[in-house]
């Protein structure tokens, strides 16, 4: 089939700029029928030789250390906005005013207003606009999302959404930008819990109130003495204050009705990207855990108590797994999330109405997350109705 092709850049080559990049060049292996050949054109980040070592290894036409030329650049349409947070805004609003459809990873921006202003940006240049949700796109979270929305549990009750991580319970973690204020915004929130936010709407609707705690618990980091990717360590340097969260927790009423506890940590010892829900309704449950990616554990019926609960391993149906695997039980991994994001994105591009997590899903989700830092700040419930 005759694609048009369509020129791709993108905009920060830390581990997440890699990975779009990698989504990029693997998407039609997966998604044949896409109406557009991404084609990387440029490649942004302001570390010295790190968009040329990228151009290098991946095939970028063109290196830079200014993400501005990409949006002059007329063959660019398309950008993968995988930068620091506290620069999402500004790309997301000058790369959509320049005409460019955005790629762009959680949070989007600082704060709710920070995403509205891309949200809105996107709307009035009239291009796409997709958002690194990256979850929502695993094959058992869709088949999840189909058992709830048939009613086989009955009416949801209440549910559990956790996501914890060790990757900054190291004492030595480098006191990145991650860790700063000005730079990264809210910690854990916008990490992790950002992504819990949108599995609570994507399974079960809207979030009326809440009511939230933090701590920060490694109050002190060691800043590094060069650039910073990932999660690096930097013991021995000099001291600097932590100025966000470690942790999260709180309760969610849904417009539904139902409740839900949401809990987050960045420095869980022990534990390595657990996360996962478990959703309980009037007459059944589902659960599903991301490190066991292809199952779901199901319990469905009429007997209510002693209900038994089996094990469900997804395959050809649920979401897209069948772009990759033929079978049920053959696992997936990360990168395929991402990838599933990437032919997203391309097919709202090629046909010009949204795929997959939008801008208006971000807004949601920091709206919630900037009413968890009121609630902790008065101790009290905050209404986002």
């Amino acid at each position: 089939m005759s694609r048009e092709t369509l020129g791709v850049a993108v905009a920060g080559f830390g581990w997440m700029g890699r990975v779009h990049t990698q989504s990029y060049l693997r998407v039609l292996h997966h998604f044949p029928e896409l109406g557009v050949r991404p084609e990387l054109v440029a490649v942004a980040d302001e570390v010295p030789g790190r968009a040329a070592e990228a151009a290098a290894q991946y095939g970028f036409t063109t290196a830079t250390l200014d993400w501005r030329e990409l949006a002059a650049d007329p063959r660019i349409r398309a950008v993968s906005i995988a930068a620091p947070n506290f620069l999402h805004r500004e790309l997301g609003v000058e790369l959509a005013r320049a005409g460019k459809h955005i790629w762009i990873e959680k949070p989007v921006g600082l704060d709710a207003a920070d995403a509205r202003a891309v949200a809105e940006a996107v709307r009035a240049a009239g291009v796409q606009g997709v958002v690194g949700f990256n979850y929502r796109n695993a094959p058992a979270v869709a088949a999840a999302r189909d058992l709830i929305a048939a009613g086989e549990l009955g009416t949801v009750t209440h549910a559990r959404f956790r996501l914890f991580s060790d990757y900054a319970a190291h004492p030595e973690g480098a006191l990145s930008w991650r860790f700063e204020r000005a730079r990264g915004g809210s910690g854990v929130l916008g990490d992790l819990a950002a992504h819990g936010v949108d599995l609570v709407r994507y399974l079960l609707g809207d979030i009326s109130a809440l009511v939230a705690d933090t701590a920060t618990f490694v109050t002190e980091r060691a800043r590094p003495t060069g650039a910073t990717a990932g999660h690096t360590r930097a013991g021995g340097g000099e001291l600097g204050p932590v100025e966000n969260e470690d942790y999260v927790s709180s309760q969610l009423r849904l417009a539904s009705g139902a409740r839900a506890v949401l809990e987050a940590s960045r420095i869980a010892v022990g534990q390595q990207n657990n996360y996962g829900f478990e959703v309980h309704g009037t007459r059944g449950a589902v659960a599903w855990d991301f490190r066991r990616m292809g199952e779901l554990s199901v319990s469905v019926g009429d007997a209510y108590q002693d209900q038994p609960v089996r094990t469900v391993y997804v395959g050809p149906g649920a979401g897209e797994y069948a772009a990759f695997q033929p079978g049920a039980g053959i696992a997936m991994g990360y990168d395929d999330l991402k990838v599933i994001e990437a032919y997203h994105f391309l097919r709202s591009v090629a046909e010009g109405k949204p795929y997959g997590a939008t801008l208006d899903d971000a807004v949601h989700s920091a709206l919630a997350l900037d009413a968890m830092a009121r609630s902790v700040d008065s101790g009290a419930w905050v209404s986002l109705s």
